[in-house]
Order: structure tokens, then sequence, then C-alpha cells
């Protein structure tokens, strides 16, 4: 069943993917900026990156603005090459931005990671993961409970999740790879 929810995610726009976005775009579009959500829209996803459908579990549907940074031009006292408008993107990716803002609006709970779900023209919407280390259940559960301890807190906020990684430079190794990776 995975396998099919795989398919018709990777090319949205040959399969029924498209017209259901369609549908909830302008939904999400009216709703709160970051929105807890029951279930994940991508469950196959969600379970590749380490979601279960267990206490402790919780899914937040996020949307960050599209493009690079707005800057503002000068009023005086610059020449335009000078002015750095056009062309000024972040160190860091939307979606890290999105696990950012997310891990601030739940900060008793934990980002596990976080996945693409749908872009229009303004927005990009990705779903996060997240984990109660406090939970029982969670606390239990000899494959999870690895983010209970204390040097996994602010994971988002410190680049551990795998955006974090990704933005940092940590993905590649050996020669060649120092200029890529950031603090």
């Amino acid at each position: 069943m995975y396998k099919y929810i795989r398919e018709a995610w990777k090319k949205p726009d040959e399969s029924y993917v498209r017209e259901l976005m369609w549908e909830r775009a302008p939904k999400w579009r009216r709703e709160k900026v970051v929105q807890r959500i029951d279930r994940p829209t991508r469950i196959d996803r969600a379970r590749n990156l380490g979601y279960r459908a267990k206490k402790g579990f919780i899914v937040v549907r996020t949307r960050v603005r599209r493009g690079g940074r707005r800057k503002t031009r000068f009023t005086a006292g610059r020449k335009p090459k000078r002015m750095g408008v056009n062309k000024i993107t972040p160190s860091k990716s939307i979606q890290r931005i999105a696990e950012e803002r997310v891990s601030k609006k739940y900060p008793n709970l934990e980002v596990l990671n976080s996945y693409w779900v749908w872009s229009d023209g303004k927005f990009k919407f990705y779903e996060v993961i997240l984990v109660d280390p406090q939970s029982p259940s969670i606390k239990n559960d000899k494959r999870i409970n690895w983010i209970c301890s204390k040097k996994h807190t602010n994971r988002a906020l410190r680049g551990l999740t795998s955006a974090g990684t990704k933005g940092r430079g940590l993905r590649f190794k050996g020669k060649g790879s120092e200029q890529a990776r950031r603090k």
C-alpha cells in the first residue's frame, strides 16, 4: 500500500494528489501557521521518518514563505550595487526554518523529522513529526527512547534533524567538503 502512495506523491501532477491538494490548500491557507493535525497527510513518508500511530507522537502542519529574503531597498546613502536587495538567500533551508518555528511553538516536545507536503505560489507546507520525551510510551519504547536523553533537547534549533545536518554540510565526507560545513 505504501508503495502506491509513494508513487502518487513522486509525480503529483500525474496522479490524484494534484486534485486533492487543489481542494485542501485553500483551507490550509486560512488555518493557523502552525496547525496540529490528527494524522499525517503522507503516511508513507511519516512512517519512513519514524512516525508511529501511538501516544507521544504528534504531527503538526506548518507553512513558510517561499523564495529568498524579502529585503527592502534603502532610502538613501548606497550605490544600487551595495544595497544587497536581490539574490539574498538565507543559509538555512526553508524546511529547517519550519522545524525551528514548530519547535518554538511546542517547547516541551522534540522535533523528530519533517517532510514536504505541498507548495503553492506563496507558501511551502511541511509536516513536522514531534515526540513527547516525557511520555511513558516513548520512554518504554527502545526504538525511540534515545530522544529522551538530555543531549537531544532543542534538536531543531541546534541543527540535529535531517534538514539541519544537511544544511550544516555534514552529509558530505572526504577531501573537498571542508567548505560545505557550517556551524
